[in-house]
């Protein structure tokens, strides 16, 4: 008899929302999983459960927690999902949004921020803490791990992992159901006038195209900004205060929320004095902020795939007086690539779908369309911006396709070396 306004949509809506953010983390991690380690385990005839414990759990603790330090940032910051199904549930981040946008009280709305800032405190210093105690998994004559098919496991976990894709299946097929209601809900033939957006729409096409745009930019800047930084954190020598300092301001993004960023960049950007007020209004501008605003996630997963490294390449190609540059190239860079596309599609879906990083930032000529749902969402278009909605799905569907395709031929070339 609960409603679904409240605490329970809250709660399946931020389910639905951080579980791919978690999901690339632990696949990140596990798929590192060294196979010599559970061939010894089956060699003194470890129990199962043990190996479990022992290997899986033991060499991906700092993925898993790294996973619910993530979600848990996530989850605090969040307003959109609180805003459009919390009902009067009023949480911090939403309270924000009514404080600027509501009340026009930006003095109140900036102090209640600063208590989000804390989560990134606390997230900082336990990822410090995780990563002194973590050491190299990958070890260079590892072995990558492929599991031994096991009927009643296997079958477990076909159950468990289908009855979560139903749920994300259901989801969607409501979505694209209400793009193809003529009006919802008394008429409810079905027709494909929804989608087109030039006659039904004041805005047409032009904010899918910004949203590509948009995307693109943030996907292909930001994967190179990551594994830069994340290599400088992790691998750099000496300088431990600067990159401590920079692994503590990448961390700092995901507990700002997304309409904070944005005022932030009102008050920076739009001050008539200020040289770089050019951007404002601008499609770069978009870009930086979005590319802020889903930093820490890459940097989370890219250092998670720089940790399994062992250490001794770096020893070994100072020995050998081969330059930086060239181990990184030849060495760490193709090991990495997997995580590396990880992060290029995450930065491009979230940057499609993004709002409210950039709901204060987009001028006419630049509006994502994103946004634009939410706009013909209040204008009462519902079947229109369903209809665009669906559009961004099959874009990041298609985007997922690429991903899918240059993960299997870059695999082959670049992690064949691990398979025996």
């Amino acid at each position: 008899g609960e409603s679904i306004y409240g605490p329970i949509g809250i709660l399946l809506g931020l389910g639905f929302w951080c579980f791919p953010h978690a999901l690339m983390l632990l696949c990140t991690t596990l798929g590192t999983a060294d196979a010599r380690l559970y061939e010894a385990a089956r060699v003194l005839k470890l129990p199962s459960w043990r190996r479990f414990v022992l290997i899986t759990l033991a060499n991906a603790r700092y993925g898993i927690l790294s996973a619910l330090v993530l979600v848990f940032t996530l989850a605090v910051c969040d307003f959109a999902v609180a805003k459009v199904i919390g009902g009067q549930y009023s949480l911090l981040a939403t309270d924000i949004f009514k404080q600027v946008v509501g009340q026009q009280n930006f003095t109140m709305g900036a102090v209640t921020s600063v208590f989000l800032l804390l989560p990134a405190l606390l997230a900082f210093g336990l990822d410090r803490w995780l990563a002194r105690r973590q050491r190299g998994q990958l070890a260079s004559n590892a072995v990558i791990y492929r599991p031994v098919p096991h009927a009643l496991r296997d079958g477990c976990c076909l159950i468990f992992c289908s009855l979560i894709a139903l749920f994300i299946v259901t989801l969607i097929g409501v979505a694209i159901y209400g793009s193809l209601i003529s009006f919802w809900p008394w008429d409810l033939t079905l027709s494909l006038r929804h989608y087109d957006f030039a006659s039904t729409t004041p805005y047409g096409w032009q904010p899918w195209f910004n949203s590509l745009t948009l995307a693109a930019g943030v996907a292909l800047f930001g994967s190179a900004l990551v594994m830069l930084g994340s290599y400088l954190v992790e691998k750099g020598d000496g300088f431990g205060w600067l990159r401590r300092l920079i692994s503590l301001l990448g961390l700092l993004p995901m507990a700002v929320p997304g309409m904070v960023l944005g005022l932030g960049y009102i008050f920076f950007f739009n001050q008539p004095g200020n040289p770089l007020a050019l951007l404002y209004g601008t499609m770069a501008l978009l870009v930086i902020n979005s590319l802020c605003h889903y930093y820490t996630v890459g940097q989370m997963t890219m250092q998670a795939a720089l940790k399994q490294l062992p250490s001794e390449i770096e020893t070994v190609a100072s020995s050998l007086k081969l330059p930086r540059y060239l181990t990184f190239w030849r060495i760490t860079l193709p090991v990495c690539s997997p995580a590396l596309l990880d992060v290029a599609i995450y930065l491009f879906v979230n940057a499609l779908t993004t709002t409210s990083a950039l709901v204060f930032l987009y001028s006419p000529d630049t509006l994502p369309a994103a946004i634009a749902i939410l706009n013909l969402d209040d204008a009462g278009q519902t079947g229109s911006a369903a209809a665009m909605a669906v559009l961004l799905l099959f874009t990041a569907m298609a985007a997922k396709g690429v991903y899918f395709l240059l993960s299997h031929r870059l695999g082959r070339r670049t992690q064949r070396w691990r398979q025996r």
